[in-house]
């Protein structure tokens, strides 16, 4: 297991979030740590949760002082009774043990891909946002989960793994239509770090084909639409290590991208997925996309239908007997930033 955060906290942090990572784990109903002060305390608190996804059972705190103690009195809020709690934590140790036993012995890209469709094929967004949509009981045990929920099951899998992985939290922004906080990941790949964001691949999936528009993506690439984030991350400088780059599904050409829909077509497939790297995707260029998928779709006698991410430079093109003509542009993580 990877604590990322706590290897960035001074020494009197350190002190106060292993007083807390022992109360929790225990179910106390209380516990001394050091007095930081409160704010300094919540900011302990918040990132030992990123650090600790396991902890699933703990809802907030609250905590008593005296001015002539340099502890407080800690006294956790839990989500349910200590014997609850211990019952859970076997199930979800069963259900991971389970799942991750057929890819043990895979290689770490493998891994990675393995995590990623567990969370895009198996997890609905649970647009109700219920409480423990934002724990990994969410996603592991009741199919669900928001984008905490699927960044801590990211992070509980990467662990059990050994891929280094940190969860990554970001504030509201709701000047630009942000209205909540947004979680993703860092995952460590080879010695290099990369962007990780299954949630938005998960509402991007949910057209019917499993999407990678947010694996593995660098600095520049994940900030085109992703706040910064609230607390200082490793560099992601790699933008080789996209998925679609290394996948083959990378094309520069409108030749290229006809290919993909024959080959695709070939297959007998009803999706074709393309990232763009042949210059910026504009308004004409998207055009003659969907002329080409048009034209090879009618060759088989069917139409053909275009949706884009624009910031990612995503096309995905849909096959069928009856299709809308229109270029769509897609809104990855929707479910984020609606009430």
């Amino acid at each position: 297991m990877q604590a990322y955060y706590f290897s960035q906290m001074s020494k009197p942090e350190r002190a106060a979030y292993n007083a807390m990572l022992e109360c929790f784990m225990a179910c106390a109903p209380s516990w001394r740590v050091p007095d930081l002060g409160q704010r300094a305390l919540s900011d302990v608190y918040a990132r030992l949760k990123l650090d600790h996804p396991e902890i699933f059972w703990v809802r907030q705190y609250s905590y008593r002082y005296t001015e002539t103690s340099d502890y407080v009195d800690l006294r956790p809020e839990y989500s349910y009774e200590k014997s609850r709690v211990r019952e859970q934590q076997k199930a979800i140790d069963a259900r991971v043990t389970k799942l991750l036993r057929p890819i043990l012995q895979a290689g770490k890209d493998e891994q990675e891909r393995f995590i990623h469709s567990f969370i895009c094929q198996n997890v609905r967004y649970d647009k109700l946002k219920k409480e423990y949509s934002h724990e990994v009981t969410g996603p592991l045990t009741n199919g669900v989960g928001v984008c905490e929920g699927m960044a801590k099951t990211v992070k509980l899998l990467c662990d059990r793994l050994g891929i280094g992985c940190i969860v990554v939290l970001c504030e509201a922004d709701p000047e630009h239509g942000i209205k909540y906080r947004h979680a993703w990941n860092l995952v460590q790949m080879n010695g290099t770090w990369y962007h990780l964001d299954a949630t938005f691949d998960n509402t991007l999936s949910a057209c019917g084909t499993e999407r990678f528009d947010y694996f593995n993506l660098c600095d520049e690439k994940i900030y085109r639409d992703h706040r910064a984030s609230i607390y200082p991350l490793p560099a992601c400088r790699d933008a080789a290590g996209f998925y679609y780059r290394k996948a083959g599904l990378s094309v520069t050409k409108n030749e290229d991208a006809q290919k993909r829909m024959q080959q695709a077509l070939r297959k007998k497939q009803t999706h074709c997925v393309l990232h763009w790297r042949g210059g910026s995707l504009t308004r004409e260029v998207l055009a003659q996309l969907l002329q080409l998928a048009q034209q090879t779709a009618a060759a088989r006698n069917l139409q053909a239908a275009c949706s884009v991410n624009l910031p990612q430079s995503v096309v995905c093109v849909q096959f069928g007997e009856k299709m809308d003509e229109r270029i769509l542009e897609e809104a990855a993580g929707a479910g984020e930033n609606t009430d």
